[in-house]
């Protein structure tokens, strides 16, 4: 702990704590303010605000890093899979071999799910949003496992309601992408890795022989990977807050599945789509939207370039990009909304304009473009998201229950009426 910060405040002066991290962050504490001063600190969006002390993600905008436990997301990307990485964020240290073997089969073990959840599904119409679909079936998990509501569950409990998380979670998300596109449901198959099973249980027709490509595969692992966790984003943020409460892991990680859901969280990669496709029906002139996006009294603007936290640029965009080539060029896809997207890019990475400004083309205007060349509709890219960030989720919940957190309870500033009479309605 470094020295105090002080707040002068009407002849009075108050010594705040200031907490120092890992990597140098400096925080001051405001903990006790209230019961010093009587007053509280006001933050909308709590965009200034540390809610908690964590270990899992360091993620620095200005110079463009992002690393779990550590480890640079460029390394994890190239040299482990998602099921390492997730073993990782979820424990806190990469997996010896053994380990990641126990892991693996654990979760092997536990991708069916109960019959009765197949009935649940069935009662959701194809016009479902299928992240309505995937928070309810992961919230129906309380009901299969009641234990789970137990807020004093031993770690080996705990530890069992992760393993049926990660295991059931590609069941349920290829589910939902069944009951989008009015198909029968495939049931997992153990003999596939984690990506691998999702893929058939995703893709493939009830009659037909599926085989997994390696380049989509190794494409949808390093996806999963780049998306795992992201520190204290909206949907992480509900996680912690409803797991404060000593909700179940499972009500807890559906909450933060809804706050992904919203189109300011979760739903950029499908806006870039969207916005290709606006583009395509006006005749598909990228050019002309290129000048549109540098004036500034247009309203139109260009989705998937930049981003609110990495100011210099997206290190998950670089790995993607690659992935995003080799799925393009192995799909061998003529899509003219693809065509549009490669036109931007390269237009986007030349251009003065966006170049000065650092409006570079990020993580979700990659994913949104391999989504689509995988035939996935833009209402599963959230889901897909879902998937990526589960591991992540799940380590936040732990760490802020093994932290023995209290119950998130924000505080207010009342700007209404002040103290006024009651008038019967006879008289008002």
């Amino acid at each position: 702990m470094s020295d105090n910060a002080k707040l002068s405040f009407k002849g009075k002066e108050y010594e705040l704590p200031v907490i120092e991290g890992t990597e140098n962050e400096q925080a001051v504490d405001i903990a006790k303010l209230r019961g010093q001063s009587g007053m509280i600190t006001i933050d909308p969006g709590y965009k200034n605000t540390g809610s908690t002390k964590s270990a899992i993600t360091f993620l620095d905008g200005e110079q463009g890093i992002l690393r779990y436990r550590g480890y640079n997301i460029e390394d994890l990307a190239e040299n482990s899979n998602f099921l390492e990485v997730s073993y990782l964020l979820i424990n806190g240290e990469l997996p010896t071999a053994s380990q990641y073997e126990t892991f693996s089969n654990r979760i092997t073990k536990h991708t069916l799910v109960h019959e009765d959840i197949k009935k649940i599904l069935d009662g959701f119409p194809s016009v479902a949003h299928p992240m309505g679909v995937l928070s309810s079936l992961i919230c129906s998990l309380t009901a299969f496992y009641p234990n789970s509501l137990d807020p004093n569950n031993t770690d080996e409990e705990i530890q069992l309601s992760i393993v049926r998380l990660m295991a059931k979670m590609p069941t349920f998300a290829a589910w939902a992408y069944k009951n989008k596109m009015g198909h029968p449901v495939n049931y997992p198959d153990n003999n596939l890795d984690y990506c691998g099973n999702f893929m058939k249980m995703m893709f493939a027709l009830p009659s037909e022989k599926y085989e997994i490509d390696p380049v989509i595969s190794k494409a949808l692992d390093q996806l999963l990977i780049l998306h795992a966790d992201h520190e204290q984003n909206c949907s992480t943020s509900t996680v912690r807050i409803v797991g404060s409460s000593q909700a179940s892991i499972y009500a807890s990680i559906s909450a933060g599945i809804n706050a992904l859901w919203g189109p300011l969280h979760g739903g950029a990669n499908q806006s870039v789509i969207e916005m290709l496709e606006s583009i395509k029906a006006d005749g598909g002139d990228s050019k002309k939207y290129l000048e549109k996006a540098k004036d500034k009294n247009d309203p139109f603007r260009l989705m998937g370039f930049g981003h609110r936290v990495y100011k210099n640029f997206d290190p998950r965009a670089r790995i993607i990009k690659k992935a995003a080539d080799d799925v393009l060029s192995k799909l061998g896809i003529s899509d003219p909304v693809l065509e549009i997207a490669k036109e931007l890019e390269t237009a986007a990475l030349n251009d003065p304009y966006f170049v000065d400004r650092k409006l570079y083309p990020n993580v979700d205007f990659y994913s949104g473009i391999i989504y689509r060349a995988l035939g996935i509709p833009t209402d599963m890219f959230t889901v897909m998201f879902a998937l990526g960030r589960l591991p992540g989720w799940i380590a936040q919940w732990k760490e802020m229950r093994e932290n023995n957190e209290p119950i998130g309870r924000p505080r207010q500033v009342y700007v209404g009426s002040t103290e006024r009479p009651y008038v019967a309605m006879d008289k008002r």
